[in-house]
């Protein structure tokens, strides 16, 4: 028997990708779209990890099944870790991936630079329906640039050259991405 579990995410791109990471798995996956219009989970934590564990066990209450959540994001080293747990609303609460990528180039430029050593950071959390969490976080290295490359993927995609290749993950396709990437990478670690 397949068991359901929840996807915590409106972002439509994340769905897919999770979607497409567990089809090896006796898991059946589902959008929190299928509930009708759900509050927004509060995140006030700190940290990718705790923003991730409040979402997994709020939209699991809310639902009656098992959840999972990511909180993930953007860190960078010239601007000191930003947008960090910020980087879906680095722009503003409502801000779209255009918005935000325009303010990450012009804070990089503010520093005089045309790209920086970054890290998208995935901390991803399962909760089952017997309160059981598991949670793990995974990182994948590299550049962020100020000028943008590619029409795939969405976030910071267009700017974010991973460490060992020369082309952004807008440019990579999502065969390569889905191997490489942060969520991917934590994707696998909470598979096993």
């Amino acid at each position: 028997m397949m068991k359901k579990i929840i996807v915590a995410t409106k972002n439509q791109g994340k769905i897919k990708e999770m979607i497409n990471a567990f089809k090896s798995l006796p898991v059946e996956l589902h959008s929190l779209s299928e509930f009708g219009p759900l509050p927004d989970a509060v995140e006030d934590g700190t940290t990718f990890e705790e923003n991730a564990i409040k979402k997994a066990k709020f939209y699991a209450q809310k639902t009656g099944y098992a959840c999972l959540a990511d909180d993930s994001g953007l860190t960078i080293d010239i601007l000191d870790g930003a947008p960090g747990i910020y980087s879906a609303r680095f722009a503003g609460y409502h801000a779209n991936d255009l918005a935000n990528n325009k303010k990450m180039i012009e804070e990089l430029q503010k520093k005089n630079i045309e790209q920086s050593t970054a890290q998208y950071v995935c901390s991803l959390v399962f909760v089952d329906t017997d309160g059981k969490t598991l949670t793990c976080t995974q990182k994948c290295e590299g550049i962020i640039r100020i000028f943008a490359q590619g029409n795939n993927g969405f976030g910071y995609d267009p700017i974010f050259k991973p460490e060992g290749y020369q082309q952004t993950f807008a440019e990579l396709g999502n065969e390569i991405k889905n191997k490489i990437s942060h969520r991917a990478l934590a994707v696998q670690k909470l598979c096993e």
